[in-house]
């Protein structure tokens, strides 16, 4: 019965966007020019993807029962966090404790995350949070740690509704030229921003398509991810990049195979005042656009939680990309310290 459907409908499923740059000249970002063919090799390029995209779904189909169907999902939510045990992911679980919700926290060192699992005991009063394998670490560059985090998880809670991706990010706390950086920082880098969120990713889709509510995924930005340059941290930059382009990528894949109970969303932050980035705060224009733009991770947190909460709380079916620093908060905050000198010295003290 599962086949029918999926053949019946092949066509009338087939991705609007790319139906509409093949037959038009506007195309977006997401599909290359190269792309407007004549009529017969558009006939012959959306045959064979249809064909291919049928097999996909039959496959889907028979492997995710749960794929193209949706229980309603209620709070309290269950929410798992990499890279909670400092900075933005950390204050991330506290306020979803502080909204109710179940949370599962993760990071590399042991030590680090059993030091935020009793912090956050404290600071919320709250108990239903736990850390994966009874405080083992769970490094996100590598595969097996991401399958135990995963199995420990449906343990615990049963079900992920909520899973935050790429808190775990790096920057070696390395501020140079790429031609000066050590082979050691740029793998650093790169495994934990790029291969770390691949494997997540991964692991969270082949979870969630298999639960009956479904769930989603964010996938947190950063400098970098508005195709800007990053001097002095661009090999950071360029992974950052990255995440808005498979977050793009993923949102497509899910649609092409017809898996309706999955999102995958982007969250950008904005500049947070980590210790990642304030390590960074040694030149005039760092200082400057720190005491301008950041702000602290709690202050983040409680503008995002309620919005990332929102999404499943609304039933929404659309991906969504949460900005907490929108470009007109910081133009019009740039102003204020240029017309007014606001926020001046907030942070560190300027030239």
């Amino acid at each position: 019965m599962a086949e029918m459907s999926v053949t019946t409908a092949s066509l009338q499923s087939f991705p609007k966007s790319l139906l509409c740059s093949l037959s038009t000249r506007k195309f977006n970002s997401s599909f290359h020019p190269s792309a407007i063919l004549s009529p017969i090799s558009r006939f012959c390029l959306i045959s064979k993807f249809n064909s291919f995209r049928f097999s996909a779904a039959v496959v889907k189909a028979a492997s995710s029962p749960h794929a193209n169907t949706k229980e309603p999902m209620l709070p309290p939510y269950d929410v798992l966090i990499t890279g909670a045990s400092k900075g933005i992911g950390y204050a991330l679980a506290k306020e979803f404790l502080k909204a109710g919700d179940n949370v599962i926290i993760c990071s590399r060192s042991d030590e680090r995350v059993v030091s935020a699992l009793d912090r956050l005991r404290v600071e919320t009063g709250k108990q239903h949070v736990w850390i994966p394998m009874q405080g083992t670490k769970c490094d996100v560059r590598e595969g097996d740690d991401v399958k135990n985090l995963v199995a420990f998880a449906k343990e615990k809670l049963q079900y992920i509704d909520i899973w935050q991706i790429n808190n775990a990010g790096s920057n070696a706390y390395s501020f140079k030229p790429l031609a000066e950086a050590s082979d050691e920082d740029l793998i650093q880098v790169v495994t934990t921003n790029t291969l770390g969120l691949m494997i997540c990713c991964r692991e969270a889709i082949n979870l969630m398509q298999n639960q009956p509510r479904g769930g989603h995924i964010f996938n947190i930005d950063g400098a970098g991810s508005d195709g800007r340059p990053t001097p002095r941290f661009a090999a950071y930059g360029a992974t950052k990049r990255s995440v808005v382009h498979l977050t793009k990528s993923l949102q497509a894949e899910l649609e092409m195979q017809d898996v309706k109970n999955v999102l995958v969303h982007n969250l950008s932050p904005g500049m947070v005042t980590t210790d990642l980035l304030m390590s960074g705060a040694n030149t005039k224009q760092a200082k400057f656009f720190i005491n301008v733009l950041a702000e602290p991770a709690d202050v983040v947190a409680e503008y995002l939680v309620p919005n990332i909460r929102s999404i499943p709380t609304n039933g929404s079916t659309k991906a969504t990309y949460i900005r907490f620093l929108t470009g007109l908060k910081a133009y019009s905050q740039i102003f204020s310290r240029i017309a007014f000198g606001a926020r001046r010295n907030r942070y560190v003290l300027e030239d």
